[in-house]
């Protein structure tokens, strides 16, 4: 049981507070209600660009990690599809230098031309290392559009071309900071070796003076019910074959998402899994293969993905693994095989508690999807799912017109197709 404090600001800041006395660090995380689902289709990748753009110095501190290393801190920031996630830990009795730094970089983010070009140029050789010159690297350029075709989701936080990025400009940079980057737009979690009362004084001294900003209503075009069958097979410079099946499924906040991640792990968590005894240990067909969902706070996706041993060709391999989900939507999985992944999901669930930073991003998490203390119960309602409820979301999502599949066809080197031909 995580315990905490919380208190909202006059300008809309909310502040949650965990106060735990057996350590001697301390963290301040802030989240943004803000990711790559909120930006223009014509300009994809801002949220991500702008993870970089924050670290490139504000108007009083143009070297952001500077004074935290004097202090003994760290710091590092994530951009998903959803949110935006920024943190420091730090020794608890350096706290209000992370309050000084954080508070300044909302206020007073520095813009200029020769940040922008710094962090443009990073951010596009990362499109290029990570997503284009890698191998399967563009599997999610080419698997969301086929999953998503009117929601944003349809392209991946790095964005669906590195022209945008190329193309951003300044006057788009600061129009997307003021839009998202305010008081009322962002949730605070201080936790570690500090009182809430301390905390009271110290974010009203470096937060409360900041103006609160417009209210960003998000009013996103919803994904319509994939009601056909959709492929693409692509043949690229990659080892092995590779099978992606995507299947649409419900959001985050959706009381089937806590059946639907356990009907994942019955799939693909560890070696005693459906997916690896049958068709990696016992038929020998994949290499690999894997089940996981994006567990996104809209309408999220369940993947299935396996490389095929050479001897398997991608339509056997495609056979096998559909082979695996109709018999999770004829047959109830057996009550011993439920509690299993059950215990393995409450252990991850108590894990999550001993890390402080893990604990505070996701009190700021929950407190996003409505209130921080669903954190709390979570393992209840992973425990509280049935054979039965599998079962049925196994019927509901596993349905060849709710299936989008990418096949990866290994490019054959010259040599052997001259060899052929």
């Amino acid at each position: 049981m995580v315990k905490f404090n919380r208190f909202t600001l006059s300008n809309g800041l909310r502040v949650i507070v965990h106060e735990d006395s057996t350590t001697p660090m301390a963290v301040l995380n802030i989240l943004y209600d803000v990711g790559a689902r909120d930006e223009d289709p014509e300009q994809t990748g801002f949220a991500h660009l702008f993870e970089h753009l924050m670290f490139g110095g504000s108007v009083n501190i143009p070297n952001y990690d500077g004074p935290l290393q004097m202090v003994g801190g760290e710091n590092n920031a994530f951009t998903s599809n959803d949110i935006t996630n920024y943190y420091i830990t730090l020794p608890s009795a350096n706290l209000e230098t992370a309050f000084w730094l954080e508070s300044d970089r909302m206020l007073s983010l520095a813009f200029s031309e020769k940040s922008l070009e710094v962090q443009r140029n990073v951010v596009i050789e990362e499109f290029k290392q990570r997503y284009l010159n890698q191998p399967y690297g563009d599997v999610w350029l080419k698997l969301r559009p086929m999953v998503y075709k009117k929601h944003p989701y349809r392209w991946a936080t790095i964005g669906k071309t590195i022209k945008h990025i190329e193309d951003a400009r300044i006057e788009d940079v600061k129009a997307f900071f003021k839009k998202h980057y305010n008081p009322q737009n962002a949730i605070m979690v201080v936790g570690g070796d500090v009182k809430t009362e301390d905390v009271k004084i110290l974010a009203e001294k470096w937060f409360g003076p900041i103006p609160a900003g417009e209210k960003y209503n998000r009013n996103l075009p919803q994904e319509p019910a994939q009601q056909e069958e959709r492929r693409e097979t692509v043949t690229a410079k990659v080892p092995l074959n590779d099978v992606y099946i995507a299947f649409q499924m419900e959001s985050r906040a959706d009381t089937g998402y806590y059946v639907v991640e356990l009907l994942s792990d019955i799939l693909s968590r560890g070696h005693s899994s459906r997916l690896f005894r049958s068709l990696v240990k016992e038929k020998q067909l994949f290499s690999e293969v894997h089940a996981y969902i994006t567990g996104s706070l809209d309408k999220g996706m369940f993947v299935l993905e396996g490389k095929p041993l050479e001897h398997v060709s991608t339509d056997e391999a495609e056979a096998a693994i559909w082979h695996e989900l109709e018999k999770l939507k004829t047959e109830e999985v057996s009550a011993d095989e439920l509690t299993k992944v059950q215990n393995k999901t409450e252990s991850t669930m108590v894990f999550s508690e001993m890390s402080l930073l893990d604990r505070a991003m996701n009190l700021a998490y929950y407190e996003l999807m409505g209130d921080a203390e669903q954190f709390n119960h979570e393992s209840e309602k992973y425990l509280a799912v049935t054979p039965a409820q599998i079962k049925e979301q196994a019927n509901k999502i596993f349905r060849k017109d709710n299936s989008s599949t990418l096949i990866y066809l290994a490019e054959m080197p010259e040599e052997v197709v001259d060899i052929i031909s």
